[in-house]
């Protein structure tokens, strides 16, 4: 009985609340001074901890806070905003639903920001300020201080919040690269370069920018007529240089971050020692309006950022710091949304890549959408049979327990943001796959209320990005390309369950022909999200420690044996 209790609150939970509370009971209303119209989405969180503040307690699986998000859009100056039981919630769907009791509330008001786009509309989105598109550490937005309060659904009384708090600017912080960049002592190898995009530029309206950092090869100022393959690190923001940090001393500390300083310590020892080959290595920050990253494609709403970055950027830093600037000495990795972006990169820029890294990527076939077959599944939050039905689940515990749901996830994008612009996981996947609507925002693929698929987007997505359609299709041309340069590594425990995708993947590979494909697959049986394949006899902690010592050597080893007559293999190995 109690699995047809959880099915029918799944199906429940995204229907319509009708009941006499909605007319009624208490109310939330909260005040952003301020001395002009507001643009934005309002997100109020309670929870039932003070072990953080509550805006930083809202997640996408079940141990998640309660959050009500609302729209404003152009609010007179210092009107408030009324969370009631009207108010679209997520886990619990309305204010009604929530039972009597103490709770912490606290209030984001997230500022939109109008982009006239080259394309003739205009659009309200929330600007990246420095902070990797967070909407509650993003500076300028206005804030409560968390409050604990009795709430009851019956009551009509009204409860007020004034959000009379800013959250400060990253500038001059230990959070700003510029300031990073300074400070470092690692900065005879570790540079950083912010860099105008004119495509990003024209696409946006206003001027966009791309940063990167750049590790230069020990020797690289006494050896001034080496120059050097150029390897491209994929992943989501971070204010410093990533895979792991370029650490010139050994941490003393104990716990997690110490134990990722001293990893990157020792990366650090093995660049600088000559144990790893001499090659430029980047870090490209690219957060949008959409998320903390671009997914490095052109794209109908995020705008041209493969173009910008492999067309501008990239040649701009190759021409300051000495690159080959040539495709066989080029090469990409990264993992997840970075593993996605390093297998699109060598399939859509086939020949300026020799190899590509790819470790647990995001969705590489959308018959394997994480858990949502797209192209067969009428909804995506669940599968009916006959007589009963199944909640889709999105994300799993390596036994495989559930915890998270496909349809709670959008409820929870949802409340963060409409139109696609909540800058989380799905809407960012809608917002690059997707052809702009109508009204100049994403063209919806999945109705965040109903589940329901659309067909007629799905056809776009089907022939621009999903990586194993085009690999099929274009083969041929392709396939000649891209051999020896594909290599993959997935968990089979993936929280995401981003492993059915790769295995589709191979499946489309190993039937080509002319030429057949010889992409290798690593699987690691058990193993969650994160994992980057390497050696059997240690963990996947210990492999994804040293990732970049294991596939730097490999990427100069294919780079030089591939190599075109006539091209410098040797006057960056000193």
């Amino acid at each position: 009985m109690q699995i047809f209790r959880i099915l029918a609150a799944a199906v429940l939970a995204c229907m319509p609340v009708f009941s006499s509370t909605l007319c009624c009971g208490q109310r939330i209303e909260m005040t952003v001074p301020a001395s002009q119209p507001l643009h934005g989405h309002l997100v109020l969180v309670m929870s039932r901890n003070d072990k953080t503040e509550p805006r930083n307690q809202l997640s996408e699986d079940y141990l998640s806070a309660q959050g009500f998000g609302v729209d404003v859009d152009g609010l007179e100056a210092n009107k408030p905003i009324v969370v009631s039981a009207e108010t679209f919630g997520y886990p619990r769907r309305s204010l009604a639903d929530i039972d009597a009791g103490d709770y912490y509330v606290q209030a984001v008001f997230n500022v939109y920001e109008l982009f006239h786009l080259a394309s003739g509309k205009s659009i309200w989105l929330p600007p990246d300020k420095g902070e990797g598109q967070h909407w509650n550490a993003k500076p300028g937005n206005p804030y409560s201080r968390p409050v604990k309060l009795h709430f009851d659904p019956n009551s009509g009384a009204t409860i007020r919040l004034t959000l009379d708090q800013v959250i400060p600017p990253v500038e001059g912080t230990d959070q700003d690269p510029l300031v990073i960049a300074a400070r470092s002592p690692a900065n005879k190898w570790l540079k950083y370069m912010r860099f105008r995009s004119e495509k990003l530029s024209k696409f946006w309206g206003r001027d966009m920018y791309l940063a990167a950092w750049i590790l230069l090869p020990d020797g690289f100022d006494e050896h001034r007529d080496a120059k050097f393959p150029l390897v491209v690190y994929q992943d989501h923001y971070h204010a410093g240089f990533a895979p792991v940090p370029f650490v010139t001393s050994l941490p003393d500390a104990s716990g997690p971050e110490a134990r990722r300083q001293q990893n990157g310590y020792r990366f650090f020892q093995d660049w600088t020692s000559g144990r790893l080959p001499r090659v430029i290595m980047i870090y490209v920050q690219n957060a949008n309006p959409y998320y903390d990253d671009s997914y490095l494609v052109d794209s109908a709403n995020v705008g041209p950022y493969g173009a910008a970055i492999n067309e501008e950027l990239i040649p701009a830093i190759e021409e300051k710091y000495r690159g080959i600037g040539q495709g066989w000495a080029r090469a990409t990795f990264g993992g997840s949304t970075g593993g996605w972006e390093a297998l699109a990169t060598q399939i859509f820029y086939p020949d300026m890549y020799n190899g590509a890294y790819a470790a647990c990527p995001d969705p590489v076939d959308f018959h394997a959408f994480q858990n949502i077959d797209l192209y067969e599944d009428k909804s995506a939050f669940v599968r009916r049979g006959d007589f009963a039905e199944v909640p889709i689940i999105a994300d799993r515990k390596p036994d495989g327990s559930a915890i998270a749901t496909a349809q709670y996830e959008y409820a929870y994008e949802y409340v963060l943001g409409t139109h696609g612009r909540s800058t989380e996981q799905w809407d960012i996947w809608q917002a690059v796959f997707s052809p702009a609507g109508p009204d100049g925002y994403p063209a919806q693929i999945i109705d965040p209320l109903t589940g329901e698929i659309n067909e007629k987007v799905l056809v776009y997505w089907h022939d621009h990005y999903d990586l194993t359609a085009i690999l099929k299709r274009d083969w041929p041309v392709l396939g000649p390309k891209l051999e020896t340069k594909l290599y993959l590594a997935v968990g089979d425990g993936d929280t995401y369950f981003l492993n059915n995708a790769v295995h589709l993947l191979q499946k489309q590979l190993d039937a080509t022909r002319s030429p057949h494909s010889d992409a290798t697959f690593q699987y690691g049986p058990g193993m969650p999200h994160c994992y980057t394949g390497g050696p059997p006899e240690y963990t996947m902690q210990q492999n994804n420690a040293n990732w970049a010592q294991r596939v730097l050597p490999l990427m100069s080893e294919h780079m030089t044996a591939s190599a075109p007559a006539g091209a410098d293999i040797k006057s960056w190995k000193y």
